[in-house]
């Protein structure tokens, strides 16, 4: 029997017709279906309904939604190994792979093996304050960013790579990007796009104050350290657009390469070129 948990956005228009034809699909078949408690209860299939979802055995995960949503899948299920799927009822969909006409259709080639696992790297981002040991604070997927809450003034920051003084930043803010976080916040702050197989870490400026100031490119395992002006107030840091914290003047945000890796599925039929072509520069 295939596990196959479910993970609904029920703030998606489409969500309960998507949902409902995945429950077809798979009403005949070796299948369990679960879902998070809240949302089959939100759609009414109480049935499939579990607590603590993370915590039960599961062979695949289905995220209904954007690719927000399946990031926040990713990091929810991170260190289960689990291979996530998205369909997409968002607006790009780098990452959900299925789009409406193919559920059907690409479910059943799911079922027959017809698919593959691409790793994406994850950063972890901690923060460290004066002598004090170094806090964990979360992963992303696509990108960790330090940047003022509201109408707070411009930043000063100082950023090292490896224990190395980089440079001091005057700007909005600082975006450490993954390569699949490259079609994210980082491409709207003027970073380059990076294919994900290439393993690197970009590193955006917001808004940067000088002509000096440009994207750098760096090793994936090379670690990341910004320290926020000790005269600074209301600063943020910020996972995937989704997890933000808040920050003390004069603390050191420190990001480096996860252990683990998430496990996102694809299909032989879209490549990464190929989406770039249809889902960003059609949509430009």
């Amino acid at each position: 029997m295939l596990n196959v948990a479910v993970f609904p956005n029920i703030d998606k228009e489409n969500a309960p017709m998507v949902l409902k034809r995945i429950v077809d699909f798979y009403h005949d078949k070796d299948v369990k279906i679960l879902m998070p408690m809240d949302g089959a209860n939100f759609f009414d299939y109480g049935k499939y309904g579990v607590e603590d979802i993370e915590n039960h055995p599961i062979d695949m995960a289905l995220s209904i939604g954007g690719d927000g949503t399946l990031l926040g899948i990713c990091r929810r299920l991170y260190e289960r190994d689990i291979p996530v799927c998205g369909i997409n009822i968002g607006t790009f969909g780098f990452l959900a792979d299925i789009e409406l006409p193919e559920i059907e259709s690409k479910l059943e080639k799911i079922m027959q093996g017809q698919y593959y696992i691409e790793e994406r790297m994850l950063v972890s981002g901690f923060v460290k304050s004066g002598e004090d040991d170094e806090r964990f604070l979360g992963h992303a997927i696509n990108d960790v960013v330090v940047t003022k809450s509201g109408a707070a003034r411009m930043l000063h920051l100082g950023l090292m790579v490896d224990g190395c003084r980089v440079m001091d930043y005057k700007a909005d803010g600082l975006i450490v990007s993954t390569a699949t976080g490259s079609t994210a916040y980082s491409l709207s702050a003027g970073g380059p796009l990076i294919n994900p197989k290439i393993k690197v870490l970009l590193l955006t400026p917001i808004c940067p104050h000088t002509f000096n100031a440009r994207p750098m490119v760096i090793d994936e395992n090379d670690e990341v350290k910004i320290n926020v002006a000790a005269f600074h107030q209301d600063i943020i840091v910020t996972f995937d657009g989704q997890e933000t914290f808040k920050i003390k003047p004069g603390d050191t945000v420190i990001v480096r390469k996860a252990p683990l890796p998430a496990k996102i599925v694809k299909f032989d039929d879209k490549n990464y070129y190929q989406t770039i072509r249809t889902k960003l520069l059609y949509n430009a």
